[in-house]
Formats: structure tokens, C-alpha cells, sequence
């Protein structure tokens, strides 16, 4: 037998570029465009006991730019939730692609309890007691009356889970909030419940649903806000 040069060479294996797995959905979480401020002498209005401020004018340009973003990619649906900033930021995008937007109640924002209406911001920006130790506990709960932390978490999982069994090899945009979008991001890496919280308004994470796993594919994307972007940018893959 003849060894030529070709079969000496020893075995090479390079490193694979991610596969998005057979059957796994793809999420493009987009946090909503900036929102109305809020003001002591003008609460939000309420929708199911939760305030509802409609996108302040740097969120519609955020949402003109989210849909630049978004427009040559492939998507099969449009999900939002029942408060309106996040229908009003998906519409730019949905006009484009000629979809109508889904509503899904679970994808909705945590329930801020006694401090909806805007209240939140103002204790936040105020140093509440509570506010500091609902940061350092990473729970919502500690706010007089908010959302149940485990209720929460449970929420957010059936929600995106069954977008999952709805959506097998299909790629969604989900427009929802930074409180579910923190929770979704720490259900896929197992990371402290407020670890992914602070997405910017009009930012765009990447999620993929498996039914073993999720996995963060990106987060925070930003890209598209710089006044620089062109629409000849295009989402890593």
C-alpha cells in the first residue's frame, strides 16, 4: 500500500458557527420605545390595574428604527402585549412586513402594585426605601402590593413556552417590557433575577426556544439607535 502525503494528514476538526436546533423557535425580544414621563400630577392611565403611557417621541423614532432593523429579516409573527407601548412600537415594523400584531397577556409587565400609574419611576428616582431593597433583593414583590415574584417567573415561562409549541423552526418578534425581558433572560442562563434587567428601550435581544433548553443569543443590541445606522445593517445570526 502507497501512504501518500494526503492520507498523513492528521485529523482536523474546526470550530462550527451556532445551528439554530431542528424544531427550536427563534425570539427577537424587543423592548418597547421610551415611554410618556411620568408626572405626580398626571398618573398613567390604568389598563387591568397597570399603568399604560403611550411612547413619548424619542420612543416613536426608537420604534421607525426597530422596524429599519427588523424589516429584511425573515419573521412569521408579531407578538405584543396589552399596554400600548408595545403596540406602538411595533407598528412601524408590522406595516412593513404586512403582519398584524398578536396580542399575548402573559408577556405583559410585572404588576407594580401600589406603584403603578408611574409611581414606580418617582420612587426609584427618589431612593425609596423600598425601592433600594427591592434592587438589592432582585424581587419586584417588595413593593407594597406588586406582582408575586414566583407568580411572576411562572408567567413569563408559560408565556414564552407556549410561543414555543406555537412557532416550532419559525422566527418571532416579541415587543414586550424590561421586567419580562430580564425574566426570560435569566430563566435561559440560570443567572440572578435581576442580572439582564436595564435592556434600553428599542433594544433587541436573541432568544431561541429548544424544549430542553433556551438559549441567549445576544442581548441589548443597540445598533440600529445610532443615528450612523443605514438599512444595509442587518441582525448577526
Amino acid at each position: 500500500m502507497i501512504v501518500t502525503a494526503e492520507s498523513e494528514k492528521p485529523a482536523a476538526y474546526r470550530q462550527g458557527r451556532f445551528r439554530t436546533p431542528p424544531g427550536a423557535t427563534e425570539v427577537l425580544l424587543v423592548r418597547h420605545g421610551e415611554s410618556e414621563p411620568a408626572r405626580p400630577d398626571r398618573p398613567f392611565p390604568l389598563v387591568d390595574g397597570q399603568g399604560d403611557p403611550g411612547l413619548a417621541p424619542e420612543g416613536l423614532e426608537q420604534a421607525e428604527r426597530v422596524a429599519l432593523r427588523l424589516a429584511a429579516e425573515r419573521v412569521d409573527a408579531i407578538y405584543v402585549t396589552p399596554l400600548r407601548r408595545t403596540s406602538q412600537t411595533a407598528a412601524p415594523l408590522a406595516a412593513r412586513l404586512g403582519l398584524t400584531p398578536v396580542v399575548e397577556p402573559g408577556l405583559r409587565e410585572v404588576h407594580l402594585g401600589e406603584w403603578e400609574g408611574g409611581l414606580f419611576r418617582r420612587m426609584v428616582a427618589e431612593g425609596h426605601p423600598a425601592a433600594q431593597r427591592m434592587a438589592a433583593e432582585e424581587r419586584w414583590d417588595v413593593i407594597p402590593g406588586a406582582e408575586p415574584a414566583a407568580t411572576f417567573s411562572e408567567r413569563v415561562r408559560e408565556a414564552f413556552g407556549g410561543l414555543a409549541a406555537a412557532h416550532p423552526d419559525q422566527r418571532i418578534v416579541v415587543v414586550t417590557h424590561g421586567g419580562v425581558i430580564a425574566e426570560a433572560l435569566a430563566a435561559a442562563t440560570g443567572s440572578r433575577p435581576f442580572a439582564f434587567l436595564g435592556a434600553d428601550n428599542g433594544s433587541v435581544s436573541h432568544l431561541v426556544l429548544t424544549e430542553a433548553r433556551w438559549i441567549l443569543r445576544h442581548y441589548n443590541d443597540t445598533a440600529h439607535l445610532d443615528p450612523a445606522f443605514t438599512t444595509t445593517a442587518s441582525l448577526p445570526t
